[in-house]
């Protein structure tokens, strides 16, 4: 892997191609326009077969495996792609109806590299209104972006939450 320093760049090369920070960063944003719309089809498309998706603990630290510390979500791709069917199901009692939700991605960074894949972080604030409560997720994505011939695809998906705790009866029942 090639590490491109803790500024990150605007753009890397992966898959024979050059890819950019802007390009990277409408993925994110389309990302984010999916998730609010609550098109979890569209979501999941955005993942490449075998991809995970992790949200670890608010105790975790660098270096720290999600899969040995604890984790809130810690999906391989067939439990991710159950989450997708539960959520789209009457069944998902604690989305029905949904929540509105809003996100604001910033401060995106590619980093390190490889022939086929590279990592992208990036700063949220996801703002959740659900009976009669408004909450604000802080905190920041560590991605490994895949590039396609049909665009960028998740090889993992990792939201990393700022807060010291969650508030007590607080559920991560939405995607982060």
């Amino acid at each position: 892997m090639t590490i491109l320093g803790n500024q990150g760049s605007h753009a890397v090369p992966c898959a024979g191609r050059t890819v950019t920070r802007q390009e990277v960063e409408d993925f994110l944003y389309s990302e984010a326009d999916i998730l609010d719309r609550w098109d979890y089809d569209g979501w999941l498309a955005l993942f490449e077969p075998g991809a995970r998706y992790e949200i670890p603990t608010t105790d975790h630290r660098a270096g720290w495996s999600p899969h040995e510390t604890g984790s809130f979500v810690d999906d391989d791709w067939d439990l991710l792609r159950a989450r997708v069917k539960r959520l789209k199901s009457r069944k998902a009692h604690a989305e029905n109806p949904h929540s509105r939700t809003h996100r604001l991605i910033s401060n995106v960074r590619l980093s390190e590299h490889t022939e086929d894949s590279f990592r992208v972080s990036a700063a949220f604030v996801v703002h959740r209104a659900r009976d009669g409560h408004f909450d604000a997720y802080v905190g920041w994505y560590e991605h490994v972006l895949v590039p396609t011939g049909d665009g960028l695809r998740f090889r993992l998906r990792r939201s990393l939450l700022g807060h010291e705790s969650l508030a007590a009866g607080a559920r991560l029942s939405f995607i982060l």
